[in-house]
């Protein structure tokens, strides 16, 4: 079952020392963690190191892949066709993004979209960049409104553009749900 997926847009490569960094933090937040290659990890995230108090009835040990991509790094033709369809970045968020990091977490309960948000607004804590959340429509007004939103908009599809605040806030509101 795939579960909820953010995207972190960046304006320009990560420097090898914020990714080494990162390899750091999910090294020590993770309860398997295994490198596929430089900026890509398979992982197995314990809820409780994102501060999530209560995994409900299942584990805390959620598994999740992240993955950097961009010219030089990873897969360019996946990070091309994911940004393919895109609406012009740029008015939005005041950078035409030339490299993401993509949060995939593959289960789908609630705590798997709370570990999915609050791992991306942590892994931008180190790398910085603005993510990228696609929404249901019901939840445009919602996000609108919250501290650290970039912007919103509504076509061709609803999305939120936010900081690592923003991804904390949105967390925290009754029915919190990222798409898949």
């Amino acid at each position: 079952m795939s579960g909820p997926v953010l995207v972190i847009e960046l304006a320009e490569a990560v420097p090898r020392v914020a990714i080494q960094r990162l390899r750091e933090f999910l090294l020590g937040a993770s309860a398997r963690f295994e490198e596929r290659r430089v900026g890509e990890y398979d992982l197995n995230i314990h809820a409780e190191s994102l501060g999530i108090a209560d995994a409900g009835d299942v584990d805390g040990r959620r598994p999740v892949l992240v993955s950097l991509m961009g010219p030089g790094i990873g897969d360019e033709t996946i990070f091309d066709a994911e940004h393919a369809d895109e609406v012009d970045q740029e008015p939005l968020i005041g950078f035409t993004p030339t490299h993401a990091v993509d949060i995939i977490a593959f289960c789908n309960r609630h705590v798997d979209h709370l570990v999915t948000a609050l791992l991306t607004a942590a892994i931008m804590d180190v790398i910085g960049g603005v993510a990228n959340a696609e929404l249901r429509e019901d939840q445009v007004s919602i996000v609108a409104g919250l501290s650290g939103i970039v912007a919103t908009m509504t076509d061709p599809w609803p999305a939120a553009y936010g900081s690592a605040e923003f991804l904390r806030a949105w967390a925290q509101q009754p029915d919190f749900r990222l798409l898949n």
